[in-house]
């Protein structure tokens, strides 16, 4: 064989392993990914929707990851938060990292929901 074809059969394989990993991480790793995520969300939102000095930053975390655009977030606000707050977080945004669906869709009449999220964020 020559260096051509060794260097083609060793790139085949690269990606042959390389879909095989991922196909791996779609059927074992991201069916829990989502799951702490999901639930993790949950229990973010009456954080957002409560009144303490943690639910400020809670709100704009999550409003930052509904519209980055309009809710621009400091990462490192996340450091005004306990550590199971934080954990929480990071389960959402790595949930949110290959998205099954948008974060406010997870709730009933989320847009609304989100909206007035908005609403109390611009007030403060």
């Amino acid at each position: 064989m020559s260096n051509h074809e060794d260097d083609r059969k060793a790139m085949q394989e690269r990606m042959a392993a390389r879909v095989a990993a991922q196909k791996m991480f779609a059927e074992t790793e991201l069916p829990v990914i989502r799951q702490r995520g999901k639930v993790a969300l949950f229990r973010l939102l009456p954080v957002a929707m409560s009144d303490t000095g943690q639910s400020s930053v809670v709100t704009r975390f999550l409003l930052g990851l509904y519209n980055g655009r309009r809710f621009p977030f400091d990462m490192t606000e996340l450091r005004r938060l306990d550590r199971a707050l934080i954990l929480d977080c990071l389960a959402v945004l790595e949930m949110d990292w290959l998205p099954e669906m948008e974060v406010h869709r997870y709730f009933e009449n989320g847009s609304a929901l989100f909206e007035q999220m908005a609403d109390r964020f611009r007030q403060e």
